[in-house]
């Protein structure tokens, strides 16, 4: 079919771009931007911009990873950055604590929520001039602010041994998460009271001792740590990482499931468009490759996948009594979870996608269900009676005539009536050749006689 040519190139396609987009290989690895002098310790400035989510921690792996084997003196993480996933700021926060190059966080316009925690893991914090660190309140999806306590208690926590890590008030950390902690700022002549969430201004944090300078500029920045002689090596994030940042969105993932359960799903039982299987390809191949370009996904995770597609394939052409599909279903639900960095939240995306791909499938199949596969296996013409079409001539005209049988009825035979032999059988009694009979019944080429009365009139 075409879909099937057009999905063997897809495959294709997508083997060629994770060899080609998967970081730190091809053509389209990052490069790292240099400047000054081309020997000494470098100092490498790592971007951490827009939202933090799971797709950042693996370009930051490879970051520090690079940075401590080129035996680099520092590593600026240029932060502005409004928050983002809790888990992922987590495992990020570790990540920087426990570089072995020294860290110092650059906040140029702000470092909220999760950026905040961040940054200080950092070792050393500067900010530009206006800038602000804080608001870290556990919010929702929507921008609303999570009351769960045993949330705030985990994430307060988490703030506080950070700030105590690096020689900070924890007390201020945890009025930046829980808006009912009462905090004394002594070094700003104010108290942060109930019902607030504490944010720090560059000038504040440079008087409560949460940042140690403020820097106009990255030179500025470079200049306080006294690296003006070192080589700067500004690492960017490969194709692949930025593609991956995208498509490992929660709402991102989502999208590509749908369109993948519900592209396949069409072709399956509505071949001969092949845009539908091209589109259910296209998606899944997104989906794993943002997993897998992120660094989650492994390729176990795919084969997984792949092994219960083919399970699919064998249920529809190979009768199992349902238990190749079941294992298939299995093995589909099971790749896609474990592929995700958030399983759980793969697998709400994974439910979301069924049901609204069934809402998809349901009225694809209204409108267009008549070109589905099993109809290719189901005869669905039908010949009726009122459109012409008859498969033995009507005898009822027969019922009530009286005719003699010509041979033995025993109890099928034939006789006569007027010039016309017919074949008829009786209820299960013996006629003998000769003896009158009557119709009592007709249908179709079944004609039903018995005896006549008195030996009937022949008519």
């Amino acid at each position: 079919m075409v879909w099937q040519r057009c999905g063997a190139r897809v495959i294709l396609v997508w083997i060629v771009l994770f060899a080609l987009l998967t970081p730190g290989a091809g053509p389209f690895a990052a490069a790292a931007e240099q400047r000054g002098n081309a020997a000494g310790e470098p100092v490498y400035v790592v971007p951490i911009h827009r939202t933090i989510e799971t797709g950042l921690l693996q370009f930051l792996k490879r970051a520090f990873k690079e940075a401590e084997y080129a035996n680099a003196r520092h590593i600026i993480l240029d932060m502005n950055t409004p928050g983002g996933r809790i888990d992922a700021a987590e495992d990020i926060g570790e990540l920087v604590r426990a570089s072995k190059v020294p860290t110092i966080a650059f906040i140029h316009g702000k470092a909220s929520s999760a950026g905040s925690y961040i940054a200080l893991n950092a070792g050393r914090i500067a900010m530009e001039p206006g800038s602000t660190i804080g608001a870290a309140a556990v919010v929702d999806l929507s921008g609303k602010e999570i009351e769960n306590p045993k949330i705030i208690s985990h994430w307060t926590g988490l703030m506080k041994a950070a700030a105590e890590n690096r020689k900070r008030n924890p007390d201020i950390a945890a009025g930046m998460v829980d808006k009912n902690i009462v905090v004394e700022l002594p070094a700003l002549g104010r108290t942060k009271g109930r019902g607030e969430i504490l944010t720090l201004t560059a000038d504040e944090a440079l008087k409560v001792g949460y940042a140690e300078a403020i820097t106009p500029s990255l030179n500025d920045v470079i200049a306080f740590i006294g690296a003006q002689d070192a080589r700067i090596v500004h690492f960017t994030p490969s194709p692949a990482e930025k593609m991956a940042r995208f498509l490992t969105d929660p709402v991102v993932m989502t999208l590509l499931l749908i369109i993948g359960v519900a592209g396949l799903a069409i072709e399956l039982f509505i071949p001969g468009f092949g845009v539908p299987g091209v589109l259910g390809l296209l998606g899944f191949g997104l989906y794993f490759f943002g997993q897998y370009a992120a660094g989650f996904a492994g390729v176990e995770d795919i084969a997984l996948f792949i092994l219960g597609a083919a399970l699919l394939a064998v249920e529809i052409f190979v009768p199992g009594f349902g238990l190749f599909g079941i294992a298939g279903i299995v093995c589909l639900a099971c790749g896609i979870v474990l592929a995700a960095y958030d399983t759980q939240q793969a697998f709400i995306s994974l439910g979301i996608a069924l049901l609204v791909a069934v809402v998809i499938v349901a009225v694809a199949a209204k409108y267009f269900g008549r070109r589905g596969l099993w109809n290719r296996f189901i005869l669905r013409d039908e010949q009726k009676t009122e459109d012409g079409y008859v498969s033995v001539p009507s005898r009822s005209a027969l019922i009530g005539r009286t005719g003699r049988a010509l041979t033995p009825l025993r109890p099928s035979g034939t006789a006569q009536f007027g010039d016309e032999r017919v074949d008829v059988v009786t209820q299960g009694e013996y006629i003998s050749p000769g003896t009158a009979v009557t119709v009592i019944q007709a249908e179709g080429a079944r004609i039903v006689v018995r005896k006549a009365e008195n030996n009937g009139e022949v008519r």
